[in-house]
């Protein structure tokens, strides 16, 4: 078979970058048509992430507040939900877009989100290059433009969330841990900036070998975060205060309808909440024993996919969807496994004729159902089968996708020794 001419490849890139464009300026319009803060604020509002857990937290901060303390920020501002434990170098990083206007702020940080979109679409094909004859700049456009097509790239536009940031940071974690040491600490560092990506990623990596990176990144986001840290003790009367506002967050945010692992109508996409939805009933101690858990046989089975190059992505894939299943997280977390997912979903492809890929397509599949969750589809998910399944089919498909790659895993264990032998 002939290889495309490099006129049609620059057409077909064309081509999808007018649709991605399309699709971009959509999926930016929320944030220029952003209501204005009230106290009448509406759940699943636009820009709401930006609202409650960047713009209001960052002004509490500069007007000399705790923007951690729930009854601070509720009497003080017009938001909706507490500021979650994010790292105090957030308050500091995020700065800029919290200075002017609301509406100003959030179209700069909407904008901002998309370009850490494109980049995630660059990082996702220069993996796929190292294994298909596919060029950079067709792959970036095609990934680019399917990510703010599908459902979970434009959340993060609609609610103004953080994740387009710490994709970027995860998968620049795990694309250069090996090459490029330093920069995979820098960019696990970023990816601290919500804890409970930071925490099972490092490790995840520690576990895999790369002990430099996860030490690294961990101390660079711990060194950033300190001196706000610092300034709030200060400010609040000293650490056990300090302690006692952490203690209070904690609280408010496990007893939220959205945010409670035993809730009937959140979206939370870990094994805890998920398995509760699915059966009614939660185990004691389930969200420790589920963190413990999935990320033991998560890196136990990531360092036996390391040893073989076909692997590693799959090894990657894991990882991503382990952590997102070991610790609460919601469906729009699983965008830092785009990159890994592409390069599986490649090596996949190319292996295909042999029978034990298939549980790594069927992986990859099941990882796709996030990201085609669309509002249409939810319309008849819902109607179909009831408000719960709506929230839970994301869970459902993220658990299964752990489990499968669990299985390739294992599977691969048993047959290498008769490889070898």
């Amino acid at each position: 078979m002939s290889k495309p001419s490099s006129r049609s490849v620059a057409v077909a890139t064309a081509l999808v970058a007018v649709v991605g464009a399309l699709s971009a300026v959509r999926a930016l319009r929320p944030s220029w048509e952003v209501p204005l803060p009230s106290r009448a604020n509406l759940p699943e509002e636009r820009m709401q992430d930006f609202r409650d857990a960047l713009y209001f937290p960052i002004r509490e901060f500069l007007n000399g507040g705790n923007p951690y303390d729930p009854a601070a920020m509720f009497a003080h501002w017009p938001v909706r939900q507490n500021f979650n434990l994010y790292q105090p170098y957030h308050l500091v990083l995020h700065l800029p877009f919290a200075l002017p206007g609301y509406r100003v702020g959030a179209v700069a940080f909407a904008v901002a989100s998309l370009l850490l979109l494109a980049v995630l679409a660059v990082l996702a094909a220069g993996r796929v290059r190292l294994r298909a004859a596919v060029p950079l700049g067709l792959g970036a456009v095609v990934i680019g433009t399917l990510l703010v097509t599908s459902q979970l790239g434009k959340a993060q536009l609609y609610l103004g969330q953080v994740n387009p940031l710490i994709a970027v940071g995860a998968a620049g974690a795990l694309a250069a841990r090996s090459s490029h040491p330093r920069w995979a600490a820098l960019a696990l560092a970023v990816a601290w900036l919500k804890p409970q990506f930071g925490f099972p990623l490092a490790v995840l990596l520690f576990a895999r070998g790369s002990r430099r990176v996860a030490l690294g990144g961990t101390a660079i986001a711990a060194i950033a975060s300190l001196p706000v840290v610092g300034l709030l003790v200060a400010r609040g009367g000293g650490i056990g205060a300090f302690l006692d506002v952490i203690a209070d967050n904690l609280a408010w945010a496990a007893g939220t309808d959205y945010g409670a692992v035993d809730s009937f109508t959140s979206q939370r996409v870990d094994l805890p909440a998920v398995f509760f939805r699915v059966t009614d009933w939660l185990p004691p101690a389930a969200e420790p024993l589920a963190l413990a858990g999935v990320l033991a046989v998560t890196a136990a089975l990531a360092r036996r996919l390391d040893q073989d190059a076909d692997t590693v992505p799959v090894a990657d894939l894991l990882t991503c969807v382990g952590l997102v299943v070991a610790m609460v997280h919601q469906p729009g977390d699983a965008l830092i496994a785009v990159p890994a997912m592409a390069l599986a979903a490649v090596v996949c492809w190319q292996r295909r004729h042999e029978r034990s890929w298939r549980t790594v397509g069927f992986a990859v599949l099941a990882l796709s159902i996030p990201f085609a969750h669309l509002d249409f589809v939810d319309t008849v998910i819902v109607a179909v089968l009831g408000h719960r399944a709506g929230v839970t089919v994301d869970g459902v498909a993220l658990v299964a996708a752990w489990v499968l790659l669990v299985v390739f895993a294992v599977r691969l264990g048993r047959a290498r020794p008769a490889v070898l032998a």
